[in-house]
C-alpha cells in the first residue's frame, strides 16, 4: 500500500485552512487542468461530516468517476475523506490535519492508497504516489494562496 505525508505551513488560522480544504469550489479551481467536475452529492460549497461528492476528471490519460465520503470530522482540527466507489484505487483514504503554530497553521495530509493493477500493483502504487503528491501539493498551494490573501 502507498502512503504519502505532505506538510504545508500556511500563515492563516486553522479554521480558515480547514474550511478552504473542504471547499468543493476551491478544489475544482485547483484541479482545473484535469477538467474535474463535481457531478453528485455535494457539488458546491463546504462538504461536512457524512456527506459525499462524486467527481469526474481526466487523470493519467483516462476519465475517472470517483465517489468520496467524509468519514471523520472534527472542525477545525481534522477531517478524513475516503473513496466509496470508482476510480483507479482499491483503497483511498485522505486524512487532513490542522495544527495551530506560532505563525499560522501546519496542514498535514496523509494519503493511504492502493491501486487496482493486479500483478503490477507495486509499480502502479509508485507511479500513483508521485502523481498524487503533485496533485496534493498543487491543491495546497491554492489553499495557501487563498488563505494568506485574506
Amino acid at each position: 500500500m502507498g502512503r504519502l505525508r505532505i506538510v504545508t505551513d500556511i500563515t492563516a488560522a486553522a479554521d480558515v485552512c480547514f474550511d478552504l480544504s473542504r471547499s468543493i469550489d476551491l478544489h475544482l479551481e485547483s484541479m482545473a487542468a484535469s477538467g474535474e467536475r463535481a457531478v453528485a452529492g455535494v457539488t458546491s460549497g463546504l462538504i461536512s461530516a457524512g456527506e459525499h461528492v462524486t467527481w469526474e476528471a481526466r487523470h493519467l490519460g483516462r476519465r475517472w468517476t470517483v465517489t468520496s465520503r467524509i468519514i471523520d470530522f472534527d472542525r477545525p482540527r481534522r477531517f478524513v475523506d475516503q473513496m466509496d466507489a470508482g476510480g483507479p484505487f482499491r483503497r483511498f483514504r485522505h486524512e487532513h490535519r490542522f495544527e495551530p503554530t506560532d505563525t499560522g497553521t501546519r496542514v498535514t495530509d496523509v494519503v493511504d492508497f492502493r491501486t487496482r493493477a493486479g500483478p503490477f500493483t507495486p509499480l502502479a502504487d509508485l507511479a500513483a504516489g508521485a502523481y498524487l503528491k503533485r496533485l496534493v501539493t498543487l491543491r495546497n498551494a491554492t489553499i495557501r494562496s487563498r488563505a494568506e490573501a485574506r
